[in-house]
């Protein structure tokens, strides 16, 4: 059985994924879960410790004392997976993350809801909360102490995001997307807007800023000194954000006017 050749002759376990693992996880996903039991324990996702095909079994089996949910991150490659700034801090603090790569694997946890009593998290949701209660407390302060710059970016980008607010999930980029956890993911975005429908379905997206990014710091210098040029600001950093989950921008050439605009007053 496949059961027998996972246990007993892994790499060959794995050949046979490389080829008919998407059938197997189209058969969780074709019948609304129904088979998820027969099927869950031979699924395959790529791991962000193990830095191999692991299976749902060995992730739970390590997961980190307090932990909930087991954490996903989706994208194209494990390269372009490994740079999303959203993994920052959960890969600091220890968490291991499963990497979707496959147009299905997204559909296939929504059909299953949860493995073994966990439920899937994504990475790049809103809803992804690994802080610590002083790590919350200090956050609530900073959201306080910048309440009114946080809304005037928020503003600024209202048809845009649904809101601009502190990140914890970062580390060292200044900004990153999240979905939020009522609509679609990104990456499901993307992959719709492929479709030959052309389905027009958006993600609902909040842009995190990081607050120990020298970048914050500049935001809040420019709030005090020159108010008006916040939006420029805001506009920045939201398409910078667009780029790196991999989407264009909305318009390149009024982007590069704003970037070279800043830099001029940067200057003066």
């Amino acid at each position: 059985t496949l059961v027998d050749m996972l246990v007993k002759e892994r790499e060959k376990y794995e050949q046979f994924f490389k080829n008919f693992g998407y059938a197997l996880k189209y058969g969780v996903y074709s019948d609304y879960g129904m088979h998820k039991n027969e099927i869950q324990d031979l699924l395959l996702f790529y791991s962000s410790k193990e830095d191999k095909y692991v299976t749902l079994k060995e992730y739970k089996e390590r997961m980190l004392e307090n932990q909930n949910e087991i954490y996903y991150a989706t994208g194209t490659s494990i390269e372009q997976i490994k740079k999303l700034p959203q993994l920052e801090q959960l890969v600091d603090k220890g968490y291991e993350v499963l990497y979707f790569m496959d147009n299905i694997d997204e559909f296939v946890v929504m059909m299953m809801r949860d493995y073994d009593g966990k439920e899937f998290q994504s990475a790049q949701k809103a809803s992804a909360d690994i802080e610590t209660e002083e790590e919350k407390t200090e956050k609530e302060k900073l959201v306080k102490d910048n309440k009114d710059l946080l809304d005037d970016l928020s503003k600024a980008l209202v048809d845009k995001v649904k809101e601009v607010r502190i990140s914890s999930r970062l580390k060292n980029h200044p900004v990153c997307l999240v979905a939020d956890d009522g609509g679609i993911s990104m990456e499901m975005e993307k992959y719709l807007a492929q479709l030959p429908t052309g389905e027009e379905v958006k993600a609902t997206k909040i842009l995190e800023i990081n607050p120990d990014h020298e970048i914050f710091k500049v935001l809040q210098k420019v709030y005090e000194t020159r108010k008006d040029s916040i939006d420029d600001y805001a506009d920045i950093l939201y398409q910078q954000a667009l780029l790196i989950e991999g989407f264009p921008v909305d318009d390149p050439v009024d982007f590069s006017n704003k970037i070279c605009q800043l830099m001029k007053e940067a200057n003066n």
